[in-house]
């Protein structure tokens, strides 16, 4: 999927204050966001062989 080029909304000053993206994009950023998180909470996990984890399924 090709991104779109964002836009900003700029304060009196020209100051970028927010960026506006198509809905779809931002759904993505969250699931990206989500699954990074989720990452970021199993980085200490203790880790198995892909070995191991064939026998277990």
């Amino acid at each position: 999927m090709s991104k779109s080029q964002p836009r900003y909304i700029v304060d009196e000053s020209g100051n970028k204050t927010a960026v506006v993206i198509p809905v779809e994009e931002y759904e993505d950023l969250l699931e990206d966001v989500h699954d990074l998180a989720i990452i970021a909470e199993r980085k200490n996990e203790s880790t198995i062989s892909f070995d191991e984890l064939k026998k277990r399924v």
